[in-house]
């Protein structure tokens, strides 16, 4: 199965799915956007429409879709509009492209816990999956291939 998320830079966002059992690959890329295969740089200049997301294919048996919405809300601030800490554009905006309506279901329903946590609205849009276009080579596994287990800081518990 396949879900994609978009929580601000993804080499973060991506480093933390791929630690989670059961999930059986991941790729960051682009989608939402206007642009058919767009680059980093078009992304970047907030023109096309894009978020940086993952897409991640896991297996249902072995870890529930419910397992990775904690793990995307855990890893970013979901009140933040269009930025993530210091990186600040449309393409770090807070989104859930879901697959199915199960998918969906599940999704709106954990904005909803996560918003009865906080005293900020979630700006999180929950949008059907577009096409899901992979970014360059350079930014797959970015942080694995440096050494790094992470780019930002956790900033909801």
């Amino acid at each position: 199965m396949k879900a994609t998320f978009g929580a601000g830079c993804f080499w973060g966002v991506e480093a933390a799915f791929r630690r989670l059992e059961g999930v059986t690959g991941t790729a960051v890329g682009y989608a939402g956007g206007a642009v058919e295969h767009p680059t980093y740089e078009q992304v970047c200049s907030h023109s096309t429409g894009h978020a940086e997301v993952v897409e991640v294919t896991y297996d249902p048996e072995r870890l529930p879709y419910e397992a990775l919405l904690a793990v995307f809300w855990a890893n970013h601030d979901p009140t933040q509009l269009n930025r993530q800490g210091p990186d600040i554009g449309d393409q770090y905006r807070s989104v859930i492209f879901v697959h199915d309506a199960s998918q969906r279901e599940a999704a709106e329903t954990s904005r909803e816990q996560v918003q009865r946590r906080l005293t900020k609205p979630v700006v999180t849009q929950i949008e059907d999956a577009p096409t899901f276009w992979p970014a360059e080579d350079y930014h797959q596994q970015y942080l694995e291939k440096r050494g790094m287990a992470s780019c930002h800081v956790s900033l909801v518990g």
